[in-house]
């Protein structure tokens, strides 16, 4: 799976099937947000009035989806995606579509593809997420094992691309290859400048906005996809912005708390929604996918509790679970085996290893 929000050759959500100064900041970007080919990095959908769903284009790599509330006097983003560039890409495009400067950012959580842009915003923007978020952002969390699976491969990827390119002859697989190639690249020239950077302003459970008729409410109801997840609801609206707590599909859980998860997701029922605008995959409309998600979890922690009480190491642990059960909901369960990461992680709660 290869989604406009790209990061590399395999998602986030892929895989579990997962200071400068203002002027500097909107400047370095380009017009309108776009990289150099021309093409704006993000896509915006208004899902109800004033209230946006942002989607990479593949212009560039940007990690996650994000959101945009347009308030009267400034605008509140959520998540700042997966690097200084993405974060500087938004805030020009939303900043030149609405007329409107950035007052806010909410982390959803400390994952690098939703947060790793932090650094651009000045001590004038107020950027908000829980205290575990600032927590992980601040001491190495976000460097930790979820991102070293994916950029700490950058450097081989790239290598082995070169070779591909030097061995294919001129065609369509060559431009391919090229542009795959010059994709990664950019990248990992991106994250020579990265400064993980804490929220400004942080929450223990809920805080709320009043942004002249608007209310907007950030709410932690409990650990599940990190330790630290953060919901945006606007009940006026009936909108969730859920980041990776909440997705269409199955979320990554390499950082997760799985018995816990179940349970923020029976408290997250409470909250009156239409629409759901997640980190990653379409805006989406009701609560039944919590139901399934809660079965597909419930089914994932006995099993592999049995393959632990047996002695079993995890990664035959991964290949033995089977959640062909969850395939009506989950088309890509195709047979037996789950991700090892998954359970890796599982393994490490159950011995009393809480690492990321």
């Amino acid at each position: 799976m290869f989604r406009p929000e790209r990061i590399l050759p395999v998602t986030l959500v892929a895989l579990a099937l997962g200071c400068q100064s203002e002027e500097s900041t909107r400047e370095s970007a380009g017009p309108g947000g776009q990289e150099a080919g021309g093409e704006a990095a993000f896509s915006f959908e208004e899902v109800v009035p004033g209230i946006f769903h942002a989607r990479g284009t593949g212009s560039m790599s940007v990690g996650s989806h994000g959101a945009i509330v347009v308030n009267d006097d400034e605008l509140l983003l959520v998540d700042s995606h997966i690097s200084p560039a993405a974060a500087r890409a938004i805030l020009i495009q939303a900043e030149a579509m609405t007329g409107k400067p950035v007052g806010y950012v909410v982390n959803t959580h400390f994952h690098f593809d939703h947060a790793h842009g932090n650094q651009i915003y000045p001590d004038d923007v107020h950027v908000i997420g829980h205290e575990v978020t600032r927590e992980r952002l601040m001491d190495g969390g976000s460097l930790g094992r979820s991102y070293q699976s994916f950029v700490g491969t950058l450097p081989d990827q790239i290598a082995r691309l070169e070779a591909e390119l030097e061995s294919t002859a001129a065609g369509e697989t060559r431009e391919e290859v090229a542009s795959r190639l010059a994709f990664l690249r950019q990248y990992w020239e991106e994250q020579q400048d990265l400064v993980p950077t804490g929220p400004n302003t942080t929450l223990s459970e809920r805080l709320t906005l009043f942004r002249g008729d608007r209310e907007i409410q950030l709410l932690f109801f409990g650990r599940g996809h990190t330790g630290g997840d953060v919901v945006v609801f606007l009940p006026q609206e009936r909108v969730l912005i859920s980041g990776d707590l909440f997705v269409p599909g199955l979320p990554y859980m390499g950082d997760g708390y799985l018995a816990e998860w179940i349970e923020t997701l029976e408290d997250l029922k409470s909250l009156d929604f239409e629409w759901v605008l997640p980190g990653h995959g379409n805006p989406f409309n009701g609560k039944v996918r919590i139901d399934w998600l809660q079965a597909y979890m419930r089914d994932l922690s006995d099993q592999a509790r049995a393959l632990y009480d047996q002695g079993l190491a995890f990664e035959e642990a991964a290949q033995r679970i089977d959640m062909t059960a969850h395939a009506e909901h989950y088309p890509q369960i195709t047979g037996p085996g789950v991700p090892s990461v998954v359970v890796q992680r599982i393994w490490d709660l159950l011995d009393g290893n809480d690492v990321s």
